[in-house]
């Protein structure tokens, strides 16, 4: 929609959203610039400290994905008028642990009254304006690497359907609840050439936007992208999001699948991610120094996923 609206004319506005990006990067001092974003949902989890701590750090996502650190925050709060108050505030709590962790302040924040519970962020970071890493600037001969595990979206429909079992719960929540931050300082030392977090769009939607992006193709390898626990189970039980069948409707007719790609896997490439990991193209030198170094500072799956190629029809190759 935003894309129908007439475009305003500033030249500090160093990345804006023509090109779907995961945030805006506004130009403040020759060697300074603002990275901004915005994100708030319902809750995906029973739990509403864990929810807080889960909207937290999806917010906070889209700042590392541009090469940033999160330095403000303003907490976002749909509530509704005869709630427990005493779940807003283990909600709230969730979050600003989070927020601490990250060392990102939260200054203040807005509510209002709604039926339903939502929460979030809108997130302001810095950044250098000569290193921002957008998802638009893959290079051909670049290697792709992956730092998280999917399957969050068809977890998160078995927990509202109280179908989870636990280790599937607890494995989500934890992928869920880990920052990107030691990812993205990990990667800035390899100076990849683009990169974007994968989440509502799943691994074909955030490809897609980097392969077009980028006027280039993408070869993934699908089993070499880690599978959460009950992620196969849960796709096998039809519990299926709407936002995956939205993201395939749109996305697929860019995929050609090759070889024996299981109907469970290309299911799962197309699931909406909250806080997903990030998605990292760098030359493919640097590649496997870059997967070790992220496992060795505690990111145990991130893996060398695909390739990047030149621009090619269609854009997306899966095998």
């Amino acid at each position: 929609m935003l894309g129908k609206l007439a475009r305003q004319q500033d030249a500090n506005v160093l990345v804006g959203f023509d090109k779907a990006d995961d945030a805006g990067v506004y130009l403040i001092a020759p060697s300074l610039a603002l990275v901004q974003t915005v994100d708030f949902f319902t809750p995906i989890v029973d739990d509403p400290f864990t929810f807080g701590q889960i909207a937290a750090t999806n917010a906070l996502s889209d700042v590392y994905a541009m090469g940033g650190r999160p330095i403000s925050s303003l907490a976002m709060v749909c509530f509704p008028e005869k709630g427990d108050p005493e779940i807003l505030e283990q909600v709230l709590a969730g979050g600003l642990s989070k927020m601490i962790e990250a060392g990102c302040t939260v200054i203040g924040g807005h509510s209002i009254r709604d039926p339903e519970l939502k929460f979030g962020y809108a997130v302001t970071g810095t950044i250098d304006p000569a290193r921002i890493f957008t998802n638009s600037t893959a290079r051909p001969g670049d290697a792709l690497v992956f730092t998280k595990a999917i399957g969050t979206g068809v977890i998160s429909t078995a927990i509202k359907q109280a179908k989870a079992e636990p280790a599937w719960i607890d494995a989500a929540t934890v992928s869920m609840t880990t920052l990107n931050k030691t990812a993205c300082e990990v990667a800035l030392k390899y100076d990849p050439h683009s990169m974007t977090d994968v989440t509502g769009f799943g691994v074909i939607g955030h490809s897609r936007e980097m392969a077009l992006g980028s006027s280039v193709s993408l070869r993934l390898f699908a089993e070499r992208i880690v599978l959460l626990p009950g992620a196969v189970e849960c796709v096998c039980a039809k519990f299926i999001p709407g936002g995956l069948k939205a993201n395939r409707e749109f996305a697929e007719c860019m995929v050609h699948y090759e070889g024996d790609v299981s109907a469970e896997r290309r299911t799962l490439l197309f699931d909406p991610q909250t806080s997903g990991g990030l998605l990292i193209s760098v030359s493919a030198k640097d590649a496997d120094a870059l997967v070790a170094d992220l496992r060795a500072n505690g990111i145990l799956h991130a893996a060398r996923i695909g390739e990047v190629h030149a621009s090619d029809k269609p854009a997306i190759h899966v095998v």
